[in-house]
């Protein structure tokens, strides 16, 4: 069977490419090795997906080359997803700095895409397995349906993130076999875990969450941390994991807009015990162990001026040092893949080899928290989706 484009992967990229080029009359096919099409999607944003965030700037990008990113992002912008959501009468809200999520769940905007798919004239076929790929003419792709053909070949197949969700490096292998070279790859989105002295103190706390600032290598976030059994969560430790290295130290700004020295200050000749004083910023059961760590409770009016000037340096500074990741399977996205220098900004064509095309996670583009991600996938789908 021949056909004008085939894509490899029916996640958000690769059906948001498909849409585009069925659009422009081509014969599209979309081959999923798994049993349903967008599984990535259906988990996002704790399933009510997370499809875009209207705050999107070029900065919220990790990549080699951050200038990579800029084309394809103008020329799909949240707002050209919110009219396609708004277009199939999906009711979405703003959960907070720009997040957009659906009040219903993630199913929705998987049906809007395969509804789009369909209209546009595309197949979609589920549990299609790839034993081979040849380009001679063209593409040939070795498959448990048979032999398929294709002027140009999209790779949307994701990074290694979620191997639950079926998640592979097939992508990165398909690169590879056509001589495209691979940055260095990593979990990305992802909690920490840490050594056992430091583990059985997070234990304690489990469940805990402070809202803090987190800072790593001179990039920093604000939002909740979650204590877990396993280590550091929540919205401000994933995102900080995308900066972080094996080594690296991450410092905890636990009173972030307030100067702790100052409030000690204010209650000098207090009589009142420091733990009790820090219980009504922060949560008492991550006080009491956090105390019991790092210094004597007793009454402030016990503590000359060095003693709070340290305990204040220490709550903005603490320095915590993780022993590494939960790794690939807890981790939202994989930071690095297919070097963008490979790639053209405007199509997603491989500069190396025409009508090979990669879209998605696959490429070294890696967005922060928040919806980033997918928005990176639409457009990069989109700007594929226009030549392919």
């Amino acid at each position: 069977m021949k056909k004008d484009v085939i894509i490899i992967g029916a996640g958000a990229a690769g059906l948001m490419c498909a849409i585009e080029a069925g659009k422009r009359s081509r014969s599209v096919i979309v081959l999923e090795h798994a049993e349903k099409s967008g599984k990535k999607i259906l988990v996002s944003g704790g399933g009510r997906c997370n499809f875009t965030n209207i705050n999107l700037h070029y900065d919220n990008y990790l990549s080699r080359n951050p200038h990579f990113c800029k084309s394809a992002l103008s020329r799909f912008t949240p707002h050209d997803f919110i009219a396609m959501v708004e277009k199939h009468g999906i009711r979405y809200y703003e959960k907070e700095m720009g997040q957009l999520f659906c009040r219903g769940s993630s199913n929705e905007i998987v049906n809007m895409l395969k509804k789009e798919c369909s209209k546009a004239g595309v197949e979609i076929w589920l549990n299609c397995k790839i034993s081979g790929i040849k380009r001679e003419d063209c593409f040939t792709l070795s498959t448990n349906y048979g032999v398929l053909e294709s002027e140009s070949l999209v790779v949307a197949t994701g990074g290694l993130s979620y191997p639950k969700l079926g998640a592979t490096d097939i992508g990165h292998r398909i690169a590879r076999q056509f001589g495209i070279k691979i940055t260095s790859l990593k979990p990305a989105l992802v909690p920490f875990t840490f050594n056992a002295k430091d583990l059985k103190i997070f234990q304690e706390i489990s469940g805990v969450s402070v809202d803090a600032e987190v800072n790593c290598d001179n990039n920093h976030f604000r939002g909740y941390i979650l204590f877990t059994h396993r280590g550091l969560s929540g919205p401000a430790i994933l995102q900080i994991s995308s900066y972080w290295n094996e080594g690296d130290p991450i410092i905890i700004n636990l009173l972030p807009g307030l100067d702790a020295y100052e409030l000690f200050r204010t209650k000098q000749n207090s009589r009142m015990e420091m733990h009790n004083l820090l219980s009504g910023y922060l949560p008492k059961r991550f006080v009491r162990e956090w105390c019991e760590l790092y210094m004597e409770s007793k009454p402030l009016n016990q503590y000359n001026d060095k003693e709070l000037r340290k305990i204040a340096h220490h709550i903005h500074n603490w320095t915590i040092r993780p022993n590494g990741t939960e790794g690939y399977k807890k981790a939202e996205v994989t930071l690095g893949g297919v070097n963008t220098d490979e790639l053209s900004s405007r199509t997603m064509e491989s500069k190396k080899i025409p009508g090979l095309y990669f879209i998605g996670e696959v490429i070294d583009v890696t967005g922060q928290l928040g919806g980033y991600n997918l928005q990176w996938a639409w457009a990069s789908g989109y700007a594929a989706g226009q030549y392919a």
